[in-house]
This record gives structure tokens, C-alpha cells and sequence, in this order.
């Protein structure tokens, strides 16, 4: 459960935009080279966005017309769409990415407020979703996903209204134990985990750092650089 309130369409299509010019920047040797992700090239992550893209404009231009779809075919079929994109020529990968990013943008355009009512499935019989989530959920993969190509972009770059939206979605995860954030650069904290049962229930581990070193620590991403802990240890987060 995501649950939190939709991005305006700015939010998004700057977000687009940054990306698109980090992708249209890229050499056909960088597409090959590692990313930030584990086993993935930068390919892999432009195809897997370029893929994200293409299956929440399904969702939307489903909700839209009436006639629901889910986003993936199946988990499989994902995952090996990913890899055959990812294998593509630079050249063709780059087109169908720019076009996907079009193609999002189109759908989301088209939507009525009415359309926005409902749910849609990841994959047939799958857990589902909210459909007003969408937009969150295609900004969240944009701007993570393009740190993660290692270009240049960091959390760093993250504007602050997505590292506010970021901090907030993360809340809606599970967690082992529960924890509090405290940003030095927002005057705003968060609680992380189940609720606390009264005010003297107990204290919970504090985490500090920057917004952006939070959100990308929060997406289990690197090891906590920057960050502190009044406990001296950082609780324990799933990789999103």
C-alpha cells in the first residue's frame, strides 16, 4: 500500500526531461558499462524503465477507455523483457525509451478524474494497486532509477518535493523494527516500522543525515554513508 497523494504532472514531466537528457547523453560504449544496481548495465536500467513506462501507460490507457489491464504479463515475462531490451543495439534501445517516455506522458494526459477511480493489477492475479498511485510510482522508478545509472545524477540532484514524496511513500514499507528519520535539511521527521504504542512507550532508534542521504539509504542503497544513528547502528532496510 503506496496511499499517499498524487505528484502534479510537473513533478513528473520534469523529471522526464532530466532523464531524458542523461539517456540522450549516453555513448554506445556506456550502455555496456556497470550501473549502481547489482548485476545490472546501464542498459538494463534504460530498458527497465523503458519498459515501466510502456506498461503504466497500459494501466492508464486502460482505466481510461474502461477496459482494465495489468502492467507486466507475468513476473517472467518481465524479467525477460528486461533482458532482451537490455541486449538490443544502443541506437534502438535509446529510440524505444525516448518513445515510451512519450508514450507515458500521452496517457497521462488523457486521463480524466474520474478515470483515476479503482485499482489495476501488477500482473494477472497479482497484488494490486491503487490506480491514483501511478504517477508516484512512475516518478519513484524516474528518479531513483536515474541516480542509479551512475552518469552523473545523484540523490544529490533529487529536487526536494521528490525527497519529501520519498521519505513519505517509504513509510507505507514494512520493517523489521521501528526507527525514526530526522533530516538535517527539512524541518520535518518521519516514523519508520509499526506506530509506537503511547508517547512513553519507548524510544526508537533516530536516524540523521541529509533528505537525500536518507532516501537513498531508505531504497537500500549504499551502506549508510552520511547518515548516524543515536543507537550507533543503522536498522535493517529491504532494497526497493
Amino acid at each position: 500500500m503506496i496511499d499517499v497523494p498524487r505528484p502534479d504532472p510537473d513533478t513528473i514531466a520534469r523529471a522526464d526531461r532530466a532523464l531524458v537528457r542523461t539517456v540522450d547523453a549516453l555513448s554506445d560504449a556506456q550502455y555496456a558499462e556497470p550501473s549502481q544496481l547489482p548485476g545490472w548495465t546501464r542498459a538494463h536500467v534504460v530498458a527497465h524503465l523503458t519498459l515501466n513506462a510502456e506498461g503504466l501507460a497500459g494501466v492508464l490507457h486502460g482505466a481510461h477507455v474502461g477496459h482494465p489491464q495489468p502492467m507486466y504479463a507475468s513476473p517472467e515475462r518481465r524479467d525477460a523483457d528486461i533482458e532482451e531490451l537490455a541486449a538490443a543495439a544502443p541506437a534502438e534501445l535509446r529510440d524505444r525509451f525516448l518513445a515510451s517516455t512519450a508514450l507515458f506522458g500521452e496517457a497521462l494526459a488523457a486521463m480524466h478524474e474520474q478515470d483515476w477511480e479503482g485499482r489495476f493489477e501488477r500482473t494477472p492475479g497479482g497484488p494490486d494497486f491503487a490506480l491514483h498511485n501511478v504517477v508516484l510510482m512512475r516518478l519513484r522508478e524516474v528518479e531513483i532509477h536515474h541516480a542509479d545509472l551512475g552518469c552523473g545524477y545523484t540523490a544529490d540532484d533529487w529536487p526536494e518535493d521528490f525527497r519529501v514524496i520519498l521519505l513519505e511513500s517509504m513509510t507505507k514499507r514494512p520493517y523489521p523494527a521501528p526507527f525514526d528519520v530526522r533530516p538535517t535539511d527539512l524541518d520535518r521527521a518521519w516514523h519508520y516500522g509499526p506506530p509506537l504504542e503511547n508517547d512513553d512507550g519507548g524510544t526508537v532508534p533516530v536516524i540523521t543525515g541529509t533528505s537525500a542521504a536518507l532516501g537513498w539509504w531508505l531504497t537500500g542503497r549504499g551502506s549508510g554513508e552520511g547518515l548516524t544513528s543515536d543507537t550507533h547502528e543503522l536498522p535493517e532496510v529491504e532494497s526497493w
